[in-house]
């Protein structure tokens, strides 16, 4: 509970809790294996998107999911395609709405890539493919341009809208 001082009321403190990291959902295809294995020059066109979403599971804990798909393709061939997710259950509090949404879009799955980043080398590697290696990905970036493409979203969204008024 926040305590008062001077009649102004103090911030509860700032917490963030780890309580479980999982492996949510995992696929590997390899479609055009054998033939895959016998080209006589390995150069893949490979193809790595990423993911992520939170969703509020109960007070102050929240499920983040971050997903990453890796297609590798050579001679309009698919090679391999992995898709991995990995959650976490996070408990967060003390925090304002926009620490809150920074938390959760960029230091939450920040948590979460090296979880995957194994699961997804293991299963291209398993595969018989070559070892991959998925680079490190700025989270705080991403959320960042996420959050000024909204920003541009809603000034266009009105400027329509007063368009619309006159």
């Amino acid at each position: 509970m926040a305590e008062q001082e001077n009649g102004v009321q103090a911030s509860a403190e700032k917490q963030l809790f780890i309580q479980k990291i999982y492996l949510k959902d995992v696929s590997f295809e390899s479609p055009n294996s054998p033939k895959s294995f016998l080209l006589k020059e390995w150069n893949p066109e490979v193809n790595v998107q990423v993911g992520n979403a939170a969703v509020k599971v109960g007070d102050n804990t929240y499920e983040v999911a971050l997903t990453i798909t890796v297609t590798a393709t050579q001679d309009e061939q698919t090679l391999y395609l992995v898709e991995v997710q990995y959650a976490g259950i996070f408990v967060v509090s003390g925090l304002d709405q926009e620490e809150l949404q920074h938390a959760l879009g960029a230091y939450c799955p920040s948590l979460l890539l090296p979880y995957i980043r194994e699961t997804v080398s293991d299963l291209i590697t398993k595969g018989g493919f070559p070892q991959f290696l998925l680079q490190p990905i700025n989270f705080d970036a991403l959320y960042l341009q996420h959050r000024q493409q909204q920003e541009a979203q809603a000034q266009a969204d009105g400027a329509n809208v007063s368009q619309n008024v006159q």
